[in-house]
């Protein structure tokens, strides 16, 4: 795998196909195929069923007189692998060229895994279930390492993952000083440290201080070059935005809410302190953008 990571011979391979998957027009729906709505990626949910439904049909192989029932757990498994490809290929754009890599290889297995299903369920429904059987195990074999590359990306690469979710933990309680209030011009994000974490300071026309943590939470892109707009603040990598007020991700690709501080001005000195989800949830679940 780490041979994978690194090697370049697939990059134009992997620029091209990304592009294709970019210029799907999905518009809202590809939101929906990150998962945002859910709150973490939804391709690892979705591929439950395919998997689970291919492996049911294995067992029954094994069993006489199920020849039907797991002819039809194939065919179910292989209508249910679309919406889950879907997902992946959305999700699989937006990640760094390494996990990219690795990814290319993860579908190129489970895509050989739907072929020998798709042939499975021919020769099942021509009554050669032995020969069904046999295109079933070399699917079942096919998912299973495209499987564990999807373990790989998630638990090695990070793929997925939480990017701001150790915030909370280095941030500690209390108010800090993020700075002076002349060194924030008005609508210009703010690279600054509160105690170990990064964050970006937004001071908007209204006086308002906005603070956010400043790693994004989908793949750790600086927030604070990144362009603020309409109450949000919008990453530079992928283009995820994080309303200012309280954090909340209006869109994707990312799928968990950006930490965001609470402010107030002593003197001329802007202080902040994390603000924790349930003082956001009022806001949250005030409007269409909320989750």
């Amino acid at each position: 795998m780490d041979r994978v990571e690194h090697s370049e011979r697939a990059d134009r391979l992997v620029d091209a196909v990304r592009t294709v998957v970019r210029a799907v027009p999905l518009g809202r729906g590809r939101d929906v195929l990150h998962g945002r709505w859910l709150g973490h990626p939804v391709h690892p949910l979705m591929v439950q069923v395919p998997l689970g439904s291919w492996m049911s049909a294995a067992v029954l192989d094994f069993v006489p007189g199920q020849q039907r029932a797991a002819r039809t757990l194939v065919g179910v498994g292989l209508v249910a692998a679309l919406p889950a490809a879907a997902a992946g290929w959305a999700d699989w754009a937006e990640l760094r060229r390494p996990q990219m890599r690795v990814g290319l290889v993860h579908a190129a297995a489970n895509a050989a895994g739907v072929a020998c299903y798709g042939a499975s369920f021919v020769a099942r429904a021509r009554g050669r279930f032995a020969r069904g059987r046999l295109w079933g195990l070399s699917g079942l074999a096919a998912v299973s390492a495209g499987g564990a590359l999807g373990g790989h990306m998630a638990f090695r690469q990070a793929s997925g993952a939480n990017h701001a979710e150790h915030v909370a933990e280095l941030a500690g309680t209390g108010w800090h000083v993020v700075g002076e209030l002349t060194d924030f011009p008005v609508g210009t994000p703010v690279r600054r440290h509160l105690s170990d974490v990064p964050v970006v300071v937004v001071r908007e026309p209204s006086g308002e201080v906005r603070v956010l943590a400043d790693r994004c939470s989908h793949m750790g892109g600086p927030l604070s070059e990144g362009q603020v707009a309409d109450g949000c603040i919008r990453c530079p990598w992928h283009g995820s935005a994080f309303r200012l007020s309280d954090g909340w991700n209006v869109s994707g690709p990312a799928t968990a809410a950006q930490p965001v501080f609470t402010t107030r001005i002593t003197g001329s000195l802007v202080e902040a302190r994390l603000q924790h989800l349930s003082e956001n949830t009022p806001a949250a679940l005030g409007g269409e953008e909320g989750q």
